[in-house]
């Protein structure tokens, strides 16, 4: 399992003994006029080399701070992180700026959620994908055409050697995600972290990148996070999901363990909502009622209980009063909850299987 299974991280087995990836107690904070946004407030995790770790949350949730984190795109006097992340031995909030340069796009790379903010809108495709493998491979420049060429096609771009000579605004939103993703696939990074990274792509190109991922991650024992608001790609892909709110974990463990035993109102929200194929349903979805909370000023106690319809299970109002600890009530599963965990799986059957049924729908 690539996850930890105590309120601290574990050490995943790797070649020499530690995990390739481990954040520890990280705490990413931005100073606003408003007051102190606490966007990470202090995340656990280990990823294994050729794992997916599956990081799902509302917007706002901390997903995104958290993994531009590992690439220590937050600076500035306004931010102050704290904590550690370790990648393969190296602790990266520690590296000068000029080894941390030397990291981004060849052993970690990201596929950004806005493909349009992060693509250079006066240079080529072409030339902007050849820069990326030219800034960290000695190779020439006809060798790197060759090589973003055949890499454009395999993430499903047509006329490939004709796209190479066009600018961004020239692809369509969709072409603008796979070149994206063609950017950060290119130099075979060993961590690749995937924000939305099927972000308006239709469903026959999305099974294809998820495959062009998986190769990657088969034929290099690539390490990936996957961030999604998709549950169903994170069933398909992952090996371990981290579900955040409030910049917090409020749940950790397998994907098994996780979609078929969940241990947190919040994760039994996120599956309630969630279509399922094969089953037929007689009533609507349900979505999570309220928003999600300010991140200046959260609520006391579990910053989930204000949306929570299950808090009335808890006595003595717990819920509002103290923050829940984040523990291994089942072995390699982590959540935080104040409900009895032998009350768990009764209380929340009913959301989880409501308007399920084995027949057609009336």
């Amino acid at each position: 399992m690539s996850t930890s299974t105590t309120t601290e991280p574990t050490r995943a087995a790797d070649a020499d003994g530690a995990p390739f990836l481990s954040v520890e107690d990280l705490h990413v904070q931005f100073a606003t006029s408003d007051g102190v946004v606490k966007a990470v407030d202090g995340v656990n995790f280990t990823l294994e080399r050729g794992k997916t770790l599956g990081i799902v949350g509302e917007s706002g949730s901390g997903k995104s701070v958290t993994s531009q984190s590992i690439l220590r795109l937050h600076q500035g006097k306004n931010t102050k992180m704290s904590g550690r992340i370790v990648l393969d031995g190296e602790d990266l909030l520690t590296l000068p700026e000029s080894r941390m340069r030397s990291l981004r796009g060849s052993k970690m790379a990201m596929i950004f959620q806005d493909p349009l903010s992060a693509l250079h809108p006066y240079y080529t495709i072409g030339n902007q994908l050849v820069e990326a493998i030219r800034v960290h491979q000695h190779i020439s420049k006809s060798a790197a055409k060759t090589r973003v060429v055949d890499m454009l096609g395999r993430v499903g771009i047509p006329n490939p050697k004709r796209r190479f000579d066009q600018y961004p605004h020239e692809f369509s939103g969709g072409m603008r995600q796979r070149a994206m993703i063609a950017m950060a696939l290119v130099n075979d990074p060993s961590l690749l972290i995937a924000d939305e990274p099927t972000t308006a792509l239709d469903v026959t190109v999305q099974a294809q990148i998820l495959e062009l991922m998986n190769d990657l991650q088969e034929e290099f024992g690539s390490a990936i996070i996957m961030i999604t608001h998709d549950l169903g790609v994170v069933a398909d892909v992952a090996d371990d999901v981290l579900v955040m709110y409030a910049g917090r974990c409020v749940e950790q463990g397998s994907v098994d363990e996780l979609f078929y035993n969940p241990q947190m109102p919040y994760t039994v929200g996120l599956l309630a909502s969630m279509p399922r194929l094969n089953e037929t349903r007689k009533e609507r979805l349900d979505p999570i009622p309220g928003n999600p909370p300010s991140l200046i000023n959260p609520p006391s106690g579990c910053t989930f209980h204000p949306r929570c319809p299950y808090r009335d299970l808890v006595p003595d109002d717990l819920c509002r009063k103290k923050e829940p600890e984040l523990i291994a009530t089942i072995p390699g599963h982590l959540s935080r909850c104040h409900i009895a965990p032998e009350k768990r799986a009764a209380a929340f059957a009913p959301a989880l299987n409501r308007g399920a049924s084995g027949g057609d729908a009336e």
